[in-house]
């Protein structure tokens, strides 16, 4: 878990300018040395921020590549900062597959889970997709939260502690959202980022607080066993956002709003908001 609020900030700065952020300007916007910054950033987190960095900008390069796919790859590259040679050269180390290969591989008629490797499902259709996903402008959201990185896998237990710790702040009212960052078909499980969060009050005097913002969101009603999440983000962005005019807000993040779970049987109902303009 990352407890240090100023690397949070700095995640956060440099997830919103990840296409030209550089190290210095996110030390500044911290107000600390580079060095100081580079040490507390490796310390919270165990990478460096240029590791951060260019590991996040392949990272988002590669999922451009996957949902958007009548763009040029030199298009998506220099989106990036990229030349196209250096970019081929880049994303071979990281993936071990060219940007062309890699977007050959990716299949539509079926989904391999990264956690339940045994199994494996049909997208839905656009028209299954469709009926599930409401356009919503969804209010901002004050929350109390911890982020960390890592694999989904043990997820049950991190939601519990997680509310044991804070359960003087659940009232009637208090919803439980998750923040995530990454596409587990591109990110690997232990770099995976995500926030798990409950709503406060504004006045609420804890450090680790944030505004989760809303606004314009598609919503995709979610009720099922846990292990199909993974399916319906993957149907969303690679099903039904080709379908439509819609474009995803990189600005605000993609979030989960959790309205039922049973924890024997995995069933989950919730809304996965995606931030459009």
């Amino acid at each position: 878990m990352i407890t240090n609020e100023s690397i949070n900030r700095a995640i956060d700065y440099i997830l919103q300018h990840i296409e030209d952020v550089t190290l210095e300007e996110a030390a500044e916007y911290c107000h600390f040395s580079k060095y100081y910054f580079c040490r507390l950033f490796k310390a919270q987190t165990g990478e460096s921020v240029h590791g951060f960095i260019k590991r996040v900008r392949l990272e988002q390069s590669a999922f451009r590549l996957k949902t958007e796919q009548d763009r040029l790859i030199t298009e998506i590259s220099a989106d990036y900062g990229y030349s196209s040679s250096n970019y081929s050269t880049a994303f071979r180390r990281h993936y071990q597959a060219a940007p062309a290969a890699f977007r050959r591989s990716i299949s539509y008629d079926s989904i391999r889970h990264p956690l339940f490797h045994q199994e494996e499902w049909q997208m839905e259709s656009f028209e299954e997709c469709n009926r599930r996903i409401t356009r919503e402008t969804l209010p901002d959201y004050y929350v109390i939260y911890e982020r960390r990185f890592g694999s989904y896998e043990d997820m049950h237990g991190i939601w519990d502690r997680f509310l044991e710790k804070y359960r003087d702040y659940i009232t009637k009212e208090t919803l439980l959202l998750e923040r995530t960052y990454d596409d587990p078909a591109v990110t690997a499980p232990r770099n995976c980022l995500y926030d798990i969060c409950m709503s406060v009050e504004e006045d609420c005097p804890l450090k680790n607080t944030v505004l989760i913002r809303g606004g314009a969101c598609i919503v995709y009603h979610f009720k099922g066993h846990v292990k199909y999440i993974y399916a319906a983000y993957q149907t969303v962005f690679l099903v039904w956002f080709p379908r439509t005019s819609y474009e995803l807000d990189t600005q605000r993040s993609i979030f989960d709003v959790y309205h039922r779970v049973d924890c024997e049987t995995m069933y989950m109902e919730l809304d996965i908001c995606v931030p459009v303009k």
